[in-house]
């Protein structure tokens, strides 16, 4: 088990490293990794399992106590990161499977590293878990009714088909996860440390099933589409600030937000885009899981050095599943 654990660390601590090394040797190698197209659903599925036994009604305490952050954050992941990656696919002019798969990266929820982050970063880490958890469960309407309204020029998208999906991929494991911890909370608890490298053996496979299906794709437009989604996450964590700026929050609301709109939950982009637009339309969340996860660490090193004021904000510890983008 202590060696579990060490494993474990390891990998939600270098997430990053392990998606960049993955994707290198699943494009230089394709081969070994194309039958692994079949499990993207079933792996995500494992992650947000993992997410449903670490959620605790502690979570949820600050969106009654105090709901306008968390509302101001939810609006602004659900506002700014769909449009950002509308006009940026407008702007660059990017094919319709690759424009219909940036405007998907910018409409799902935030992702669950984004917790990790805020806290390194010394946000208001019960405002970034309560967000990602809102916007999580409001994905099954969100999600596909932005894409509809915002990604139906490049690509057919059938709203019924993709809210099933959501709510067989994330939902239900979530809710399995939240039942199991409730009947057989020891076991939950002794488990919890070998989740990170559950969820990030999950992850990799996934991006290395998407790399290796579209490595003559990357060869020809990998740099393109790497800048458009680095431009899509610079903007969402810049306009989430001033956003939380705007609206008159103080300094941890405003790092937990940015961090929080800035960082997407790109496992769900893969399985969405693999399932309902194919498997190019997947290329931006495979090099977002990547990008996410170096631009996060980078700017909360840097609010890490800078005092937030944060005196009287609850610290809540981040578990330790949280490594997902």
């Amino acid at each position: 088990m202590k060696v579990l654990e060490t494993l474990s660390a390891l990998a939600g601590k270098y997430f990053a490293v392990w998606v960049i090394l993955i994707s290198v040797i699943a494009f230089m190698f394709p081969e070994p990794f194309l039958g692994l197209g079949g499990y993207i659903t079933i792996l995500l599925g494992v992650v947000m399992f993992g997410m449903g036994l670490t959620l605790k009604a502690v979570d949820f305490k600050i969106i009654i106590t105090k709901p306008l952050p968390v509302i101001i954050g939810v609006c602004a992941q659900f506002i700014i990161m769909p449009l950002v990656a509308f006009f940026i696919a407008k702007i660059m002019n990017l094919p319709a499977e690759l424009a219909a798969g940036l405007v998907l990266l910018g409409c799902v929820p935030g992702g669950t590293a984004s917790n990790v982050m805020v806290y390194l970063a010394k946000g208001n880490v019960p405002l970034s878990i309560a967000m990602t958890s809102v916007s999580t469960l409001l994905a099954p309407i969100m999600t596909p009714l932005l894409l509809l309204l915002l990604a139906g020029q490049w690509m057919p998208v059938n709203f019924s088909s993709m809210f099933m999906s959501i709510v067989q991929v994330i939902i239900l494991p979530i809710v399995l996860g939240l039942i199991i911890k409730k009947f057989f909370p020891v076991i939950v608890e002794k488990s919890l440390t070998v989740l990170p490298l559950i969820s990030v053996v999950a992850i990799i496979t996934i991006v290395s099933a998407v790399v290796s299906g579209n490595a003559s794709s990357i060869a020809t437009s990998g740099f393109f589409i790497f800048t458009a989604v680095m431009l899509h996450n610079g903007f969402g964590l810049l306009l989430g600030y001033f956003a939380a700026k705007m609206s008159g929050l103080d300094e941890v609301n405003r790092r937990a937000i940015s961090i929080e709109v800035g960082m997407q939950n790109s496992g769900l982009g893969v399985a969405l885009a693999t399932a309902h637009f194919g498997p190019l339309a997947a290329l931006p969340s495979v090099l977002a899981a990547a990008w996410h996860n170096i631009s996060g660490p980078i700017l909360a090193t840097y609010w890490s050095k800078k005092s937030a004021g944060n005196k009287g904000i609850e610290e809540i510890p981040v578990q330790p599943v949280e490594t997902k983008a």
